[in-house]
C-alpha cells in the first residue's frame, strides 16, 4: 500500500518545482513534509495525489501507476486537501462533509458522522459555510476528505487556520488515522509539530529532498541549518520537544 515517488520531476509555470525525487511513504504512518518558502511542498503534494503530471519520473500506488488510474478509483484512495480550497456552493456543514462521499456514489452515512464527530462539528451541521470562521471552515474541509474514508490522507497545512485545542484534536485523529491502517502525508510549517508528532520527516529545499528519516534525524541542528540558515537547538524531552533557534552569522 505504499506511495511511491520514483525520480520525480514536476514543473509549474515553465519551472522545475520538484528534481528527481524519491521516496517511498508507508501507510500507518504520519509523514511530515516541511522546508523553506517555496522548496515544493505544496507541489509534491500535488504529484502525489496525482493532480499535477509529472515532468519525468513516476508516482505509483500500491504497485500500481497513479497516471493509469481512472479518476474515481484514485479519489477513493487518496483524499487530498489543498491549502487554500474553494467552497462553491453556500451549502449547510452536513451536506459539504457529505460531498467526500462522492467517489463511492453512496450516502455513506455513518463515516459522514464519523468525520462531524472527529472534528467536533455536530454543533454546526446546519449551518451555512459562508457563516463559518476561518478555522471552523478548515475543519469542515478537512471532514470532507475524512468521509471519504480515503486509504491516504494527503493534506496541504491542514493546521494553519486551527486554535490550539483543535490543532491537538486534529493531530490526535490523524494519528488514529495513521494506527488504523492509513497512510497520511501533511505539509507543515510549525518544525515543533513535526518533530514531536510525525514518524517520518521529509525536508526540501529548493526541490530537493535533503533528508528523509526519524525526525530526530531528519529535523536535527545541521539540517535546519542546511534548509533554512538557521542556528538551531532542540530543547525538552520526546513528544514535547522546542526548537530554540537565531539567524545565522553569515561570516
Amino acid at each position: 500500500m505504499s506511495l511511491i515517488a520514483d525520480k520525480l520531476t514536476l514543473m509549474r509555470g515553465g519551472k522545475m518545482v520538484v528534481a528527481g525525487l524519491s521516496a517511498a511513504l508507508a501507510p500507518g504512518q504520519i509523514t511530515a513534509i516541511v522546508g523553506p518558502n517555496g522548496a515544493g511542498k505544496s507541489s509534491l503534494l500535488l504529484g502525489l495525489a496525482g493532480l499535477l503530471k509529472p515532468g519525468a519520473g513516476s508516482v505509483s500506488l500500491e504497485g500500481a501507476s497513479l497516471a493509469g488510474l481512472h479518476p474515481r478509483a484514485r479519489a477513493q484512495a487518496i483524499g487530498y486537501l489543498p491549502q487554500s480550497p474553494d467552497i462553491a456552493w453556500d451549502v449547510a456543514v452536513q451536506n459539504l462533509v457529505a460531498l467526500g462521499r462522492l467517489p463511492w456514489r453512496d450516502g455513506g452515512t455513518t463515516a459522514v458522522e464519523a468525520a462531524l464527530a472527529a472534528l467536533d462539528l455536530g454543533p454546526l451541521r446546519q449551518r451555512p459555510v459562508s457563516q463559518l470562521s476561518g478555522g471552523e471552515r478548515a475543519r469542515v474541509l478537512l471532514a470532507r476528505v475524512l468521509a471519504g474514508e480515503p486509504r491516504w490522507i494527503l493534506a496541504d497545512e491542514p493546521l494553519a487556520a486551527l486554535d490550539l485545542a483543535h490543532q491537538l484534536s486534529l493531530i490526535a485523529h490523524l494519528k488514529a488515522c495513521a494506527r488504523g491502517g492509513q497512510g497520511v502525508a501533511v505539509v507543515l510549517h510549525d518544525l515543533g509539530i513535526a518533530m514531536n508528532h510525525a514518524d517520518r520527516v521529509l525536508v526540501l529545499k529548493a526541490g530537493a529532498l535533503i533528508a528523509d528519516g526519524p525526525p530526530d534525524q531528519a529535523l536535527g541542528p545541521e539540517v535546519i541549518a542546511q534548509g533554512w540558515g538557521v542556528d538551531a537547538r532542540w530543547l525538552g524531552e520526546a513528544g514535547a520537544k522546542a526548537l530554540m533557534s537565531g539567524v545565522r552569522d553569515p561570516g
